[in-house]
C-alpha cells in the first residue's frame, strides 16, 4: 500500500461510545486518550510520519462545566503519560491552537512537553487544544498584520506560503488523510487551510473503539481513491 505521509483525525463518539455502555462521558474521554496512544504507535509502524488530532476545539468550552473539567483533568495527566511514550518511542510533539486560555499549569506541562521531543526523530505528533481552524487564521492574519503596519512586510509581496507560515502547523505538511469517526461527514472547523487537497475517510466505528485494523482499512480507501484518480493532490 501507498502510506500517506500525513493522517489527521477527528477523534469523535467517545461521549455516545460510553452511553451506548452505561458509563459517563468522561468515561468515554478516558478509554479514548488511551486509543490515542495505541494508534500513535501503529500509524509510526505503518510508516506514517505525521498524526495530528482534534483533542480540544474553541467551541468544546460550550460544553457543561463539569465535563470541560474532567477533559482539562484528563489533559494534564494526558501530558505526562505522552512525555513517557514519546522519550520511549523518539515521538516529536507539538501542540496546536490558542493556549492563552488554558490554565498555566497546562502550558507549563505543554512547553516542557515540546522542549523535551524537539529533536526526537520518530513520529511527528501533534495535538490540536483550544484550536479552530477560523481562529487559526485569524491569528496568523494579525501577526501578519502587524508586520505590515511596523514596516517589516510589504503587503504586496504577501503569498500563500507567507500565510502558512504563521499558521500553528508551520513547516508541517499539509494532510494526505482526514479520519473522522462516530459517522458525523463534516470538518467542524479543523485545519480548514491545511485540508484544500486532503482525502477524507469517515466511519461510524467510535473513537474508543477505533483499532489497527480500522486505520489500515482508512489507508486502503486512500489507496483505492489514489488509484482511481490518478493522485489526490491538483498539480
Amino acid at each position: 500500500m501507498k502510506i500517506p505521509n500525513h493522517v489527521a483525525i477527528i477523534l469523535d463518539g467517545n461521549g455516545r461510545w460510553a452511553k451506548a455502555k452505561g458509563m459517563p462521558r468522561n468515561y468515554g474521554h478516558m478509554q479514548g486518550a488511551k486509543t490515542v496512544e495505541v494508534i500513535c504507535e501503529e500509524a509510526y509502524r505503518m510508516g506514517i510520519q505525521y498524526l495530528t488530532v482534534y483533542a480540544f476545539s474553541t467551541e468544546n468550552w460550550n460544553r457543561p462545566q463539569d465535563e470541560v473539567d474532567a477533559l482539562m483533568k484528563l489533559l494534564r495527566n494526558y501530558m505526562k503519560t505522552c512525555l513517557k511514550t514519546a522519550e520511549k518511542n523518539r515521538m516529536c510533539v507539538r501542540v496546536l491552537g490558542d493556549k492563552t486560555r488554558l490554565d498555566e499549569d497546562i502550558r507549563t506541562r505543554i512547553a516542557e512537553l515540546e522542549e523535551a521531543t524537539k529533536n526526537n526523530d520518530g513520529l511527528h505528533f501533534q495535538i490540536a487544544i483550544n484550536y479552530g481552524g477560523r481562529d487559526e487564521i485569524v491569528r496568523a492574519v494579525k501577526k501578519l498584520s502587524a508586520k505590515v503596519q511596523s514596516g517589516e512586510m510589504d503587503p504586496a509581496g504577501i503569498t500563500a506560503d507567507t500565510l502558512e507560515g504563521y499558521l500553528d502547523t508551520a513547516g508541517i505538511p499539509d494532510p494526505d488523510l482526514l479520519i473522522r469517526t462516530c459517522n458525523e461527514q463534516r470538518i467542524s472547523n479543523f485545519l480548514l487551510w491545511q485540508l484544500a487537497y486532503t482525502e477524507f475517510y469517515f466511519t461510524p466505528v467510535p473513537w474508543p473503539d477505533f483499532t489497527k485494523e480500522e486505520l489500515i482499512k482508512a489507508v486502503e480507501a486512500y489507496n483505492h481513491r489514489d488509484r482511481r484518480y490518478g493522485g489526490l493532490k491538483e498539480e
